[in-house]
């Protein structure tokens, strides 16, 4: 076919899918070095592809969600990218949405899953993997893969990769500032000195998805105690509650970046400067797999091979149970595969992320 020149991608709705879909975006800009590609999202993901070399050009657009009127709307949405004039749109998301967005927006070609009932909506129908009716768990940073592949991309490296912008690292060092970390830490632990850890408690997919608060805590206190660490919370504004807990449960006061007035793209700094995150199977996870960031990731109801990120620098905790893994939301039994995995299980797997030799600091307990 005639080689395109310009491009639409459209980009998953979530934070963790959109860092799982960077080594698709990278071979697609490799497979298409001349055109003009456009990356097309909700305004919240935006950060996230900031300072991206790939991309000529980001789109964003409202959701439900917001009281602006302006701009919001499928028939809006459509009329701006119709008048783009885009040869080919490549869908990562499997929503009818975005198919008929772009047929709407007369793209002559469009390459995505036959999924959601979109097939007719498409140009190009790729086939995820079904058995007996049921698709078969992959790993969607293969499956975004796939459609580079399917248009004629070689790649297959799976590192995922984000990248910095200068007014992002002046207001992360400016959020690390205000709460006496230092505005220059960066990886103290390969220094010698004592550990900068990040902690995410929470979790997009539901609760039956977090770790609980009181584990995180007696997490916490281990690490300042033992190891001298500097402690960080990070959460979303909907997630102050599990913070607050966590904070009610430790003896000592870790760093609470919430409160800091820390933003995703200042985020993606200062976890690029941790020695290690622990967190729930969320969004961060792959951030911090994306700088080459230790991560320990706590496992419950969601399946790992859905997300597998192939990170030889991750250690997965997770206890077998026979509910699961179950894929709910809400645990309707007594959330038996987060409880039983012990803050001594996680600690064990953090200290094996860690440089072996740094000097611990005294403790600071009352």
């Amino acid at each position: 076919m005639t080689e395109p020149k310009k491009i639409l991608i459209v980009q998953p709705n979530w934070v963790g899918d959109a860092v799982m879909a960077t080594p698709a975006l990278r071979a697609l800009r490799q497979q298409y070095p001349h055109a003009h590609i456009a990356y097309l999202m909700r305004r919240y993901v935006k950060p996230l592809y900031t300072g991206m070399p790939w991309a000529d050009q980001l789109i964003t657009y409202r959701t439900g969600r917001t009281k602006k009127k302006a701009g919001k709307g499928l028939f809006d949405l459509g009329r701006r990218l119709r008048s783009a004039k885009f040869d080919l749109a490549v869908l990562f998301p499997n929503s009818f949405q975005a198919a008929l967005v772009c047929k709407m927006a007369n793209i002559p070609r469009i390459v995505g899953y036959e999924r959601d009932g979109r097939g007719f909506l498409l140009s190009d129908k790729l086939l995820p993997q079904k058995e007996k009716g049921k698709f078969v768990p992959s790993p969607l940073i293969k499956y975004y893969m796939g459609l580079a592949q399917y248009l004629g991309s070689t790649q297959r490296d799976l590192q995922m990769q984000l990248f910095v912008t200068e007014p992002e690292k002046r207001v992360a060092a400016e959020v690390l500032d205000r709460c006496g970390v230092g505005a220059a830490t960066e990886r103290p632990a390969s220094g010698g000195k004592p550990p900068l850890i990040l902690l995410n408690p929470g979790a997009q997919f539901g609760a039956a998805k977090c770790w609980l608060p009181e584990y995180f805590a007696t997490l916490a206190d281990r690490f300042i105690d033992e190891l001298g660490a500097t402690v960080l919370i990070s959460a979303a504004p909907r997630e102050r509650a599990i913070v607050d807990a966590i904070l009610h449960s430790m003896k000592h006061v870790p760093v609470d970046l919430l409160a800091k007035g820390s933003t995703l793209g200042a985020m993606k700094e200062i976890v690029r400067r941790c020695d290690l995150m622990v967190t729930n199977d969320t969004g961060p996870r792959h951030i911090a797999a994306a700088f080459d960031v230790p991560v320990v990731t706590i496992f419950g109801p969601t399946h790992p091979e859905w997300t597998e990120i192939y990170f030889p620098r991750e250690r997965k905790v997770a206890v077998k149970v026979f509910c699961g893994p179950c894929q709910k939301k809400t645990c309707p039994l007594d959330h038996r595969c987060m409880i039983r995995v012990t803050p001594a299980m996680v600690y064990d797997a953090a200290a094996g992320l860690l440089p072996q030799r740094f000097d611990v600091a005294p403790s600071t307990a009352v």
